[in-house]
């Protein structure tokens, strides 16, 4: 029950984003919305279709190569069609993805589950590490940029701070004290469930520590600089999918730091994805009407990326390994 009811809460917030985001649009400009997508490049769609399934394709290969340390060598179709497989579920389920990725590399090459689950982590980790260069290059060329949205978000207001910070430390203070109320209440269940999954956390602490014990770091740089590369170079060809929002490379930075976020945040990205997207043209001087048509545009090609991808994956992996047996 409780899962379910979050992955409701993700929906929804994605839901009030699309509703958010298209109530930002002034009524005189819906026909310039309206017309934008209706007269859309759609065959920008398949050069990023080649461009992410290339980058999706190199995942695959850093994560077979986090996994040597730990004496496993999946076959690279399997690994391929599993990585798929984890982005189509991502769609419904958020994280979902990881876990069935795992399991199903688990059930055609026999590795074990736990362990390549910790490899997972450690991919994420340095994915978030990544995450935070593209920010900090988006800083650096986009400085004015960035600082005239952070002020319209958060306007300079000296005298409420203390307040603020008054505020935080009583709720902190309040989350430690239940805490300390949970866990004397429930010490003896913690242990027996601490004690239950005492293999299983030994298991994902292996898979988490063989990225530092990788034998050819210069391929996983490589193939973590291709796959964040792939990811802007469709962002940047991505903008020439609708008129008056052609941009430079530096708003394409921008763009893809910003809708990363939106990407994590809600299932698939949907809502806040384009949402960000809108948010940052419209600060490099774009009409949010046309940024919101693009972003609209760039998430879909990426969903029905994911939705083709996925799907054709979910046919061939059981046939492929049908067929090897």
């Amino acid at each position: 029950m409780g899962k379910f009811l979050k992955i409701a809460f993700f929906f929804f917030i994605g839901i009030l984003l699309i509703w958010w985001s298209l109530h930002q649009i002034p009524a005189q400009e819906w026909d310039k919305f309206k017309l934008s997508l209706k007269h859309s490049r759609f065959w920008i769609i398949i050069p990023v279709f080649f461009i992410l399934g290339l980058s999706h394709f190199l995942r695959a290969l850093r994560w077979r190569l986090i996994m040597e340390p730990l004496g496993y060598q999946p076959g690279i179709t399997n690994t391929f069609l599993a990585v798929l497989i984890g982005y189509l579920a991502n769609l419904a389920v958020p994280r979902l993805g990881e876990v069935l990725k795992c399991t199903l590399l688990s059930k055609y090459e026999k590795v074990p589950a736990d362990k390549i689950v910790g490899t997972i982590v450690a991919e994420r980790a340095f994915d978030v590490f990544c995450l935070g260069l593209i920010f900090l290059l988006a800083l650096t060329l986009q400085f004015s940029v960035i600082q005239s949205g952070w002020n319209q978000l958060h306007p300079s207001n000296s005298a409420s701070t203390p307040h603020h910070i008054q505020l935080y430390l009583e709720i902190l203070a309040s989350v430690l004290a239940v805490m300390v109320i949970l866990f004397f209440a429930f010490r003896q269940k913690l242990k027996k469930l601490i004690d239950s999954i005492k293999g299983v956390f030994f298991g994902v602490w292996e898979g988490i520590t063989s990225a530092t014990k990788l034998k050819k770091h210069n391929l996983f740089f490589l193939y973590s600089f291709g796959i964040w590369f792939m990811y802007l170079f469709a962002t940047y060809i991505g903008l020439y999918g609708t008129e008056g929002t052609e941009s430079s490379f530096a708003t394409a930075i921008s763009c893809l730091a910003y809708a990363s976020i939106g990407m994590i945040i809600t299932p698939g990205g949907i809502g806040a994805y384009a949402y960000f997207m809108a948010k940052v043209l419209e600060l490099n001087g774009i009409n949010y009407t046309l940024g919101l048509a693009n972003g609209t545009l760039q998430w879909f090609s990426q969903f029905l990326i994911v939705l083709v991808l996925g799907g054709l994956s979910l046919i061939i992996l059981p046939l492929v390994n049908k067929q090897s047996k």
